[in-house]
C-alpha cells in the first residue's frame, strides 16, 4: 500500500517565510507533495536552498510580473507531466497554476483570486472560478481521479468564518462566491475537511494588522478538494494553525492507494 501526505499552504512571500524558519519545518512536516501559494518571486530570484529542496522535485509557476501571486509544487515523485495553466492566457498570466499529474491522480495547485480590490477584480475572480470548473470537471467526466488545494479566497459556509454576518457583503464570503462553491461540490467534488471534522472555529487565514490570530478571528478559505472517485482513498484532512510564518497556515490530507 502506498501512503501520501499533501500539504498546501499560502506563505504570503516565499523569501519572507523563508527568513521565519520555513525549510526546518518543510524538513520536519516531511510531506510527500508540497504546495505553495502566493510566493511573490520568480524562480531565478530564489537561490537554491529553496529551488533545489533535497529530496524534491520542484516545479514553479510565476506571474507575468515579479513579486506577484505565484506557485510551486515539490514533491518526492517526479510527476508523468507538468502544466502551468489551464490554457486560457487571461488566467494563466498570473501564475496562479501548478497541475501535475500522478499515476493515481491529477493534482492542481491553485491561488485562486482574491475580489477584494475592485469590481473588475471580483468579476475576474469568478470569471477564474468558472473557467477552471470547467476544465476540471471535464477531467472528472473522463474519469481521472482530482486533487485540488490551494487559497480559494472564500469562506464557504458561516461555520468557516468567526464573524459571517458582517462579512456577508464583502468579497471572500458574497453570496455569489459561496454559490460557486455549492455548484462545484454538486459536480462531483468534497471538502476534504468536512469529511473528517464538522467543529466550527477552524479557520486558515487571519488578519495580520488587527492581530486577529491571536483571538482566533479567522476565516477558512485554504482547502483540498478531491473529486468522489477519490473518497475511499483519503485517511486523513487537517490543519496546522500553530505553524507561523505567513497570515495563512497550512492545511493537508492523507491517502492511501
Amino acid at each position: 500500500m502506498k501512503k501520501l501526505k499533501i500539504v498546501s499552504w499560502n506563505v504570503n512571500g516565499i523569501r519572507a517565510v523563508a527568513k521565519k524558519g520555513f525549510l526546518d519545518w518543510f524538513k520536519s512536516e516531511n510531506p510527500d507533495i508540497l504546495c505553495l501559494q502566493e510566493t511573490k518571486a520568480w524562480e531565478e530570484q530564489l537561490d537554491e536552498s529553496l529551488t533545489k529542496v533535497n529530496g524534491y522535485h520542484s516545479y514553479f509557476s510565476q506571474a507575468y510580473k515579479k513579486g506577484y501571486s505565484g506557485t510551486v509544487i515539490y514533491t518526492k515523485e517526479k510527476p508523468i507531466t507538468v502544466k502551468h495553466g489551464i490554457g486560457i492566457e487571461e488566467f494563466d498570466r498570473e501564475g496562479r497554476f501548478v497541475i501535475a499529474e500522478y499515476p493515481e491522480f491529477i493534482l492542481f495547485n491553485i491561488y485562486f483570486p482574491n475580489g477584494k480590490a475592485r469590481a473588475e477584480r471580483l468579476k475576474y475572480k469568478l470569471d477564474f472560478y468558472e473557467a477552471f470548473q470547467k476544465y476540471a470537471v471535464a477531467l472528472y467526466k473522463k474519469g481521472k481521479k482530482i486533487i485540488i488545494c490551494g487559497d480559494v479566497n472564500t469562506a464557504h459556509k458561516e461555520i468557516d468564518l468567526a464573524r459571517p454576518k458582517p462579512n456577508e457583503k464583502v468579497s471572500g464570503f458574497l453570496p455569489e462566491e459561496r454559490a460557486w462553491m455549492d455548484r462545484f461540490f454538486a459536480e462531483g467534488f468534497i471538502d476534504t475537511l468536512r469529511m473528517f471534522n464538522n467543529k466550527p472555529e477552524i479557520y486558515t487565514w487571519w488578519d495580520m494588522i488587527s492581530r486577529a490570530r491571536d483571538r482566533n478571528v479567522g476565516w477558512r478559505i485554504d482547502y483540498f478538494f478531491i473529486s468522489e472517485n477519490l473518497k475511499n482513498n483519503i485517511t486523513n484532512a487537517f490543519t496546522l494553525p500553530d505553524v507561523m510564518g505567513s497570515d495563512h497556515c497550512p492545511v493537508g490530507i492523507e491517502l492511501k492507494f
